[in-house]
């Protein structure tokens, strides 16, 4: 008899920039969730895969919990709160530098609830006043639906392998769900997408509020081994257009080129990225839009 083979899926969830996707990075060893320090960059369920010998651990990235101000933000709200039952965990992360906030509060209002078994995640340990994480345990260890508490700091990767011990601990005997060098289950077109709207997001900083969306419309191999994307981007206004374009091209020459740099690490060879801005007035809230940008 071999050694039994043990797997689970475990949802992350927590406010905005907590450091989901930071952590999600750190465990599946490479980019799969997109990482900005602004918030709400997450908006589907994006898995990421962690295998190991003898366990797999499939994450499943909720986005940041606010209160919805359109259709995409009740999507995003629905999708957070259907991933907390059917899980073997829930990590519920909190940002130490900040502490408990209105959003945690609601959370932890809203966990109470949930069926499976909540492990706090108290994280940017490397940053926060040994005082606040302090704070943050005391207001914590009332909760009798937290099974365990962690102090981490995604960034720096501390104490990432004491939680990965402890998340082993709720795995149950169950299949290797993805194949090893599966790290998640997005195609490679949604990804590319993810990092060209995660470059957007990064060079643009607060000069276009979040009306901004990405369509991967065709990815072709060439017979050389070299991958033509073709991409838009889609903003909500003219005047948004043209900060996008920047001047004479040149923000989104550096949008596309940081871009083409992570598609071709990602893909594994040469690209060539075509990127167009179109402008489609309040995308947000027209759910055919939605649905062709990959919001379902």
């Amino acid at each position: 008899m071999g050694e039994k083979y043990i797997s689970g899926f475990v949802s992350l969830i927590g406010s905005p920039n907590a450091g989901k996707s930071t952590l999600m990075n750190a465990f599946v060893g490479q980019k799969v969730s997109i990482v900005s320090e602004r918030a709400q960059t997450t908006r589907n369920r994006i898995l990421g895969v962690m295998t190991r010998r003898t366990y797999q651990i499939v994450f499943i990235d909720t986005p940041g919990v606010t209160m919805p101000k359109n259709k995409l933000g009740e999507y995003m709200l629905k999708v957070a709160y259907e991933s907390l039952n059917e899980v073997e965990a829930i990590l519920f992360m909190i940002d130490a530098a900040i502490g408990i906030g209105e959003k945690d509060e609601a959370l932890i209002e809203k966990l109470r609830g949930a069926k499976s078994p909540v492990i706090a995640v108290i994280n940017k340990t490397d940053v926060a006043k040994p005082k606040r994480v302090e704070e943050i345990e005391k207001r914590l260890a009332g909760e009798k639906f937290i099974k365990d508490t962690v102090r981490v700091s995604a960034l720096t990767h501390d104490g990432l392998d004491a939680l990965e011990k402890k998340l082993v601990s709720y795995l149950e005997e169950g299949p290797q769900y993805f194949p090893d060098d599966m790290v998640t289950d997005m195609p490679e077109r949604v990804i590319c997408g993810e990092l060209l709207r995660e470059k957007a997001l990064r060079l643009l900083r607060q000069e276009i509020p979040h009306g901004i969306g990405v369509d991967i419309e065709k990815m072709e191999l060439r017979t050389d081994g070299i991958y033509d994307v073709w991409a838009s981007i889609y903003c909500e206004r003219d005047s948004h257009k043209g900060i996008i374009i920047g001047k004479n091209g040149s923000m989104l020459k550096k949008i596309a080129s940081q871009a083409r740099t992570d598609m071709e690490w990602l893909l594994g060879t040469k690209v060539n990225l075509q990127v167009w801005v179109k402008v489609k007035e309040d995308w947000r809230n027209r759910t055919s839009v939605m649905k062709e940008l990959g919001y379902e």
